[in-house]
């Protein structure tokens, strides 16, 4: 039997529920509970709340997720004097 693949998606934390674990929420507004993988863990990674974060979800449970990747933020304030 072959491996499923994983689904992708991006959110936003919102609440941090300790033991490295957190709820995430994305677009289609489902809240998921997801845990850090071990290469953000390795890397001492912060991840805190209001942070967006890119997610992997198995096809077999849709409520938990992987965070792998948190997302760089943009500076949208282009106003220069």
């Amino acid at each position: 039997m072959a491996k499923q693949d994983n689904i992708e998606l991006e959110g936003e934390v919102i609440a941090e529920l300790g033991n490295s674990m957190f709820k995430v929420k994305i677009p289609t507004g489902q809240e998921l509970i997801c845990t850090i993988s071990g290469k953000i863990r390795k890397n001492f990674i912060r991840i805190i709340v209001g942070d967006r974060v890119k997610i992997q979800v198995s096809p077999y449970d849709l409520t938990r997720g992987r965070i792998t990747t948190r997302l760089k933020v943009y500076n949208t304030n282009t106003n220069q004097n």
